[in-house]
Formats: structure tokens, C-alpha cells, sequence
């Protein structure tokens, strides 16, 4: 169990072996057959058939692995442990199959048979025995027959542990080979990018997680403990827990505890010594039965009484734990547990289990399953013999002994393994029933049972559905999940002091895609003396004549009672009580103003722009005549000029109070601004590119669409769009003046609220759009052979203007009030400002600086490099 706590490395270890040995099959098959590197001693369970399932199981609790080694030396496991529940697991698959293959409405002309190995609880055995379902173990084969055709299952039932499943599907999920988990309940499992061939028919945690916060809700449980094992199963869960319960604030975590693996007496004694500490009564534990038998020994040392415990599926159904010793403590337990159901006939195939049986025969699980129950050996040592061990002689009378085996009053997970089975059948029928030429494959053909590959199955089980003669649908959703289910499960210590586990409940999907919870509460059994549910909170709720005032440092769960004032009256909406408490006086108010520092910075940066535009502007009507100002157009540098204006202008709209006028202008004279200045951007970067051709033998021909007058259509309609955009946002859904409480209980904050997100949306993409289309021209044009190519200004301008409308975004969404009038305040300025000394800075210090360079044939002349 040590190797469920450190499986990152076991994996990737293990993923390291799986590509050498693919390493090795490349090299060799050129030269000579493939040949096994090592073979894998598991235990197996088989029957042959056309179509073979695989199956992984824990049949017995855990291992001994000795070092790995890269030696052609097999390495030798042992498993300790048998666990009957785990061998009635896979024989319910096989009784699954065998019912299938009766069945003539279902694959009639298709014989399926299994392969199931026992994981032994074990990352490393269940690992190689899922490699070796997908790869075979075949000592010796021909490359040029045996890489062709179907692999050696085409899909596997299992696994059971949500990290051994994880380590499975990252690597045969590659081969897109359909895996079917009865167990595993990881939500990181419905990742569909990482796990595309992963399925399952138990609900995941994040339903198993809503489920638990609708109990405690039901109760009105708010102050609660966690405990979760240390794994993918546990870890998950526990950050989904808390997520979940922060977003619906119906609770608080009074502590957050992980449950090592393996012997750890000391955590353990530190952990129960936190659950007695704390005032919570309420526990949830995510975590497997053998946490839960570590810790429950250390409860029993502690003597902590008077708690609630509330158990994961992993453990509900734990008989182990439903003993009189245990129940003065666990006594009380309510647990979700997988939906139960009916499997008729499995006790009689059960039942019929022989280790010499034509189907059994040799088959490893069924000797140790014989020896276990008997305890006999068929193969006995001399000390076994010494000591007075019976030989196994495979006659006994299974029926005579007392075995948990034989138990199918309480199916569980085997109900989901028999679903399991029922799924890779139907998708396998639907698969063969394809008519030639209307199938979903290359050129709508079909898949066929001498070729078919695991994707095609894939294909079709995504898309299976179906009853169970139990009456239950089965389908997945898009992410390979089953309809979520769950029973609610009470532990009732009975007088006689025996234990009963009452189903009190249900909890399922609604249709509206919400978890719906039933309880029946009178089946209930309350492990205290009143017989009624604890009480589990931080703090009660506060007596009239007082009011909650949050403790320091705690979680909003926790809370002190003060004394109001003598009379307590509510203040009007835009009002607060005074600091005594004695009167209601109105609250302050907070907006972008024109008196506070960061408003007069804004509309000094504002000024300083607008008359920097008009001292370019003047500098260019001064020396209008020189070839600087009247190349490529010098009216587009003017209307620029004007437009960069207007942006300057256009930011003081954001500053004072909101109001209605001002709320539905800011954004219109922004939209129209911007794309007035991108679009004599745009259309000035056209120009260039259409002059440069123009210069090549053929090329003239391309400046008639880029006259005067068309670029001031251009401009115009350009224009006009996003004119036409700001209307129908006005007229649909206006920007209003609002006022926000939300922010702070004693401040009123002034704000536009935008009106329409879809319009305010177009009118920036607008923008974004013809800036990239501008980027784009401009950075093609770059290197275009002119000493001044002024393609290279407009590149490096769009590229300041697009840095900041993309910075613009993720601030303006995370910032609140005025702060976000703030934001795009500075992105106008800070882009116009890039515009301007991007677009005009070069240009007006050869005017003023450099009038040797302002020739015709200074700027015509070809660059050197």
C-alpha cells in the first residue's frame, strides 16, 4: 500500500519501461521474431473466446515486490491477503460474459471471452498486468504476422483505484483502448484530453463532494472536519471540498487533515488529538478501509466519543468496520454508497465454482480463492504437512462453509461491473451490425470482427445506450462519465448489539442538472443519547437584542454575539449609521473625480495629449509643402492628428460623476475615435504596400484603387461600421448610471454599467480587429527598401496599441469602481500616446532637426544594410 502514496514515480518509471521495450520490438523486429524481455507472474483468470475483455481486480489486499530490475529475471511477487469481495468482483464479470454469450439477441455470432488479473492493491501489479491486456505475453512472435490485426483485448473492465487507473489510461490511452471503471472516482479522471478512452459507471467525486455538501446542508451542519487519504482519490477531493464549500457558503473547514499510508502512529495520535480539540462533531472522511481501520485504532486509544461521522463510498460498505467493538464510535454513520441493484443468477453461478471445472481449469484466482476458504493446500510444503495441513482436494462443499463470497444481498460494486461488461457488449454489437458503406469510418465503411482495432470500439461506446434487466439506463456524457447515483447508508447499532446498515436515502441528478437529495429522516439512527442529530457549528446564531461580529482571523463561521443599541431601526438605502450608532447619516460616495490625485493626473495626461496633437499639427501645416508631410498622403496625417485628438478628448468623458449623457457618450466617442485613428492607420499602411508595387514593371495598374478619394471612402466606411455597432448597442441596451453597494456596506460607488456585454464586445473586437489587420500589413512591409519606410513606425505603433488593449482586458475585469473607469482611461492614454510619438515623433524631428534629410531624394533613396 506504500506504493499508492509515491505512484508519480512508480508510473513514470513504469511508462519508461513500457517505451524501452517498444524501443526494443523496433530495433528487433527488423532482424529477427519479437521476443518477450520479461514476462509478468500475475494472477490470472481466463476463458477464450473471439473477442477478448480484460479485467483488473483486487483480489487480495497487498504485496510483497521485491527491487526492480532491468535483469532478464522475472521478477516474482507475492500477494497477501485474499479478499473474498475482490474474487466475487471478477467472477461477476465472468458471469457477465457467460450470461452474455447465452443471450441470442446480443453479438449471436460472437463467442466473447476474459482475461482478469488481480492487482494486489498494488500500483506496480496493477500497472503490469494492464500492459500485459494490451500487449500480450506471448514468449515469442513474427512481426510480420503478429503486429497485424486485433491486439489481445480489445477493452478492459477496471480499475478499481482511482491512481491505478490514472497510471493505466496515460499510457493505453494512447492506443485509444477502452478502459471501463466500476470504482474509480477521481474527477481528474474526466479529463477527456489526458483520458480519452477512459470510461466509468460510478459516479465521479465532484457529485460524491455536491452530495456531501447537500447533507450537511440538510442538516445545517456548518462547521465541519475533513479527513482524506493521501492520493490522487484523497487530494482531489480534498481541494474540490473546499472549493465547493467556500462557493456555496453553506460551511466552513474547522480542519483539513491528510491520512497517511502505512504505519504512522504518531500523525495518527496527532490527528485524533485535532478532532477532540476542535468544537465540529461533524466528520467527513474521503479515504479507503485501511485508513479508516488505522484510525479507528487510535480513536479506541483516545476514547473519542460523540462524533458524526460521514463516509466516502470507499468505506460505507466496509464490513470490516461494522463491528460491536467499533460501533460505540462509528455507530450512527451516514455514508454514500453506490446504487445497489439485482444481478439474477449470479449466486448459482457463484455457487458453481470448482478449480477443476472446464472452465477454471488452472486458472491461479480459483486455487487461492479454494485454499483461502478451506484453508488447504494443493501444492503443500513439507512444513505445511508437518504442522497438520490438509490437502486441497477440489471436492469440498462450497456450500458448508460460511464465506463472504457467497453474499449477493448487497451488490455494489458489482453492479457496476456488471454494467460495465453489459457496455463494451452492446457497443461491440452496435460495432458489428454497421451496414458496409454507411458506417462512421474513412469513406463510411465499417469495422470488421477479424480487424477491428480498440478506437473503433471507443467510437461506439461513447455513444452506447441501454437498460439493465434491473431496469437502470446506462449511457455516458461527454466526458466518459455514468447518470450519477448515490444511496445515503445509516449505521444502526441494534440492542441485540448487532449492526444493520439502513438505506435512509438518495441523492441523484435532477433535470436540471442540480443534486436532488431524499431522506427519510425517522429511519435514522442517531448515535446519541437524545437519538437526534448533533449540532456542528463554530458559532450559534445570536440572540435577539445582539448582532454577529466576524472573530479575527477565523472563517466567516465564527462569530461573536455584541449588544445592538437600545433601539435598532434599518437606514434608507443610501444611508448608514453613525459611528455611535445613534442616527442614520448618508454614505460616501466614490467615483473617478476631477478633485481627488489620480483623477487630476488623468486629466493632466488627457491635456498634455490633446495639446501635443495640436503642436504636430502645426509643425505639419507649417511645412505642408515638404516631401516629409506629403508623403503618402498628407490629408491622412491630418485627419490622424485630428482623430488622435478626439482619443485625448474622449478620456475626460470617464472622469466625474456618471450620468446618463455621460455613460452612453464615453463609449461611443471611444469606438468611433479609436477606429477613425486605426482606420487612417490601416489605410496609410495600404498605400505603402500598393506604392511599392507600383514601382515594380506591371505595377501601376494598383494605385488607382488607392486614390485620395478612395482612401477617404475607406476611411468613412470604416468608420461608419463602427458608428452604425454604437447605435444599435444605445438603442438595445444603453449604458446606465448605477449605483454599487456591493463593494462596501457604508460607500455608495458610482458607476456605468456597460448595458450590453455583446456590444461593448464588438465594439473593442472592432477595434482589435482592424489594429492586428494594420500589424499584419505593416510588419509585411517592414523591410520594403526606403530610407524612411514608415511601414516600420506604424508596425511598432500597432504593436504598443495592441500590448495595451491586451493588458486593458484582465485589469479592467478585476478591478472595481472607479478603478476600472481608471483602467481604460489610462489604455486610451497610453496607446494615443504611443500612436503619436510612434507615428509622428521620427517624422517631426527631421522636420525640425534634421532638414537635410527632408528631401525627395533622401527619402526615396534606397536604404543600406
Amino acid at each position: 500500500m506504500i506504493m499508492e502514496a509515491s505512484h508519480q514515480t512508480l508510473v513514470s518509471f513504469y511508462i519508461w519501461i513500457f517505451v524501452y521495450c517498444l524501443a526494443e520490438f523496433s530495433f528487433s523486429s527488423v532482424f529477427s521474431p519479437c521476443k518477450l524481455i520479461r514476462p509478468f507472474h500475475l494472477n490470472g483468470l481466463h476463458r477464450s473466446g473471439d473477442v477478448i475483455l480484460g479485467g483488473l481486480f483486487e483480489v487480495h489486499y497487498t504485496s510483497v515486490f521485491p527491487e526492480l530490475t532491468f535483469t532478464s529475471e522475472p521478477n516474482k511477487h507475492v500477494c497477501q491477503g485474499f479478499d473474498p469481495p475482490g474474487f466475487r468482483h471478477a467472477l461477476t464479470m465472468a458471469f457477465a460474459i457467460e450470461e452474455i454469450n447465452e443471450n441470442p439477441n446480443l453479438l449471436p455470432d460472437v463467442t466473447l471471452g476474459y482475461s482478469l488479473y488481480d492487482n494486489c492493491a498494488t500500483l506496480v501489479i496493477g500497472f503490469s498486468a494492464a500492459i500485459s491486456l494490451a500487449s500480450g505475453q506471448e514468449e515469442q512472435f513474427v512481426p510480420q504476422t503478429g503486429c497485424f490485426g486485433s491486439p489481445p483485448v480489445l477493452g478492459i473492465v477496471g480499475d478499481s483505484f482511482s491512481t491505478f487507473s490514472i497510471a493505466t489510461s496515460d499510457v493505453l490511452g494512447l492506443f485509444r483502448l477502452p478502459i471501463v471503471s466500476y470504482f474509480a472516482t477521481c474527477s481528474c479522471l474526466s479529463d477527456r484530453r489526458r483520458f480519452p478512452s477512459f470510461f466509468r459507471t460510478i459516479p465521479n467525486d465532484a457529485f460524491q463532494v455536491h452530495a456531501m455538501i447537500q447533507i450537511l446542508k440538510h442538516f445545517d451542519w456548518t462547521w465541519v472536519g475533513l479527513l482524506v487519504s493521501d492520493d490522487d482519490y484523497g487530494l482531489h477531493v480534498a481541494q474540490s471540498f473546499q472549493s465547493e464549500l467556500t462557493q456555496s457558503g453553506l460551511g466552513c473547514l474547522a480542519y483539513l487533515e491528510v491520512l497517511p499510508w502505512g504505519e504512522n502512529p504518531t500523525e495518527l495520535r496527532r490527528i485524533v488529538e485535532v478532532i477532540k480539540k476542535s468544537v465540529a462533531r461533524v466528520i467527513i472522511v474521503f479515504a479507503h478501509q485501511i485508513h479508516m481501520i488505522q484510525l479507528m485504532e487510535e480513536v479506541l486509544k483516545q476514547n473519542a466519543t460523540g462524533l458524526q461521522w460521514l463516509a466516502s463510498e470507499a468505506w460505507t460498505t466496509a464490513v470490516v468496520l461494522q463491528t460491536p467493538r467499533l460501533m460505540p464510535y462509528l455507530g450512527g454513520t451516514l455514508g454514500i454508497a453506490i446504487s445497489r441493484g439485482e444481478i439474477p443468477g449470479l449466486q448459482h453461478f457463484l455457487q458453481k465454482t470448482r478449480p477443476g471445472d472446464n472452465y477454471h481449469n488452472e486458472n491461479s484466482m480459483i486455487r487461492q480463492f479454494w485454499e483461502h476458504t478451506f484453508q488447504c493446500r494443493f501444492s503443500p510444503t513439507t512444513s505445511w504437512v508437518e504442522a497438520g495441513g490438509a490437502f486441497c482436494t477440489g471436492e469440498e462443499d462450497l456450500q458448508s462453509v460460511e464465506t463472504e463470497f457467497l453474499d449477493v444481498s448487497n451488490l455494489r460494486p458489482e453492479y457496476n461491473i456488471y454494467k460495465a461488461v453489459y457496455a463494451l457488449a452492446y457497443a461491440l454489437d452496435d460495432m458489428l451490425k454497421c451496414e458496409p458503406g454507411r458506417g462512421p469510418f474513412t469513406d463510411n465503411s465499417c469495422a470488421f470482427l477479424q480487424t477491428m482495432e480498440p478506437w473503433q470500439l471507443m467510437h461506439y461506446l461513447e455513444k452506447v445506450n441501454f437498460s439493465v434487466p434491473f431496469g437502470d439506463q446506462v449511457s455516458f456524457d461527454q466526458n466518459g462519465d455514468a447518470l450519477p447515483t448515490y444511496d445515503i447508508l445509516n449505521w444502526q447499532w441494534l440492542p441485540d448489539g448487532g449492526v444493520k446498515v439502513q438505506k435512509v436515502g438518495i441523492v441523484k441528478k435532477s433535470t436540471f442538472n442540480d443534486e436532488e437529495l431524499k431522506l427519510d429522516e425517522d429511519k435514522i439512527f442517531w448515535n446519541f443519547n437524545d437519538n437526534q442529530p448533533p449540532e456542528s457549528v463554530c458559532s450559534t446564531n445570536c440572540p435577539p437584542g445582539t448582532r454577529m461580529a466576524r472573530q479575527k482571523g477565523q472563517p466567516v463561521c465564527c462569530f461573536d454575539c455584541i449588544p445592538c443599541s437600545a433601539e435598532c431601526i434599518s437606514c434608507p438605502e443610501d444611508f448608514w449609521s453613525s459611528p455611535l450608532r445613534d442616527l442614520c447619516v448618508p454614505k460616501k460616495t466614490e467615483f473617478l473625480s476631477y478633485q481627488e490625485p489620480l483623477g487630476v493626473c488623468l486629466t493632466t495626461a488627457s491635456v498634455l495629449g490633446t495639446i501635443s496633437c495640436a503642436v504636430v499639427l502645426a509643425i505639419f501645416t507649417c511645412h505642408r509643402q515638404t516631401p516629409m508631410v506629403k508623403a503618402n498622403n498628407s490629408e491622412l496625417s491630418f485627419l490622424l492628428l485630428f482623430s488622435l485628438k478626439l482619443c485625448f478628448l474622449c478620456s475626460l468623458l470617464f472622469i466625474g460623476q456618471p450620468r446618463l449623457w455621460t455613460c452612453q457618450l464615453r463609449h461611443v466617442a471611444f469606438g468611433i475615435s479609436f477606429v477613425l485613428c486605426v482606420s487612417c492607420i490601416l489605410v496609410k499602411t495600404m498605400v505603402v504596400l500598393a506604392v511599392f508595387k507600383a514601382s515594380k514593371p506591371g505595377g501601376g495598374a494598383n494605385l488607382k484603387w488607392f486614390g485620395a478619394a478612395q482612401q477617404k471612402r475607406t476611411v468613412f466606411a470604416l468608420t461608419c461600421i463602427q458608428a452604425a455597432v454604437c447605435s444599435v448597442w444605445i438603442v438595445m441596451a444603453s449604458p446606465v448610471p448605477h449605483k454599487n453597494i456591493q463593494y462596501h456596506n457604508d460607500i455608495i460607488v458610482y458607476e456605468c454599467l456597460v448595458g450590453s456585454i455583446i456590444g461593448f464586445s464588438v465594439l473593442l473586437g472592432y477595434i482589435g480587429m482592424l489594429a492586428v489587420i494594420s500589424f499584419i500589413l505593416a510588419f509585411l512591409a517592414r523591410n520594403l527598401p526606403d530610407n524612411f519606410n514608415e511601414a516600420k513606425l506604424i508596425t511598432f505603433s500597432m504593436l504598443i496599441f495592441c500590448a495595451v488593449w491586451v493588458a486593458f482586458v484582465p485589469a479592467y475585469i478585476s478591478s472595481p469602481g472607479k478603478y476600472a473607469d481608471a483602467v481604460e482611461v489610462f489604455a486610451i492614454l497610453a496607446s494615443s500616446f504611443g500612436l503619436l510619438m510612434s507615428l509622428f515623433g521620427p517624422k517631426c524631428y527631421v522636420i525640425l532637426m534634421r532638414p537635410e534629410k527632408n528631401t525627395k531624394k533622401a527619402i526615396m533613396a534606397r536604404g543600406t544594410k
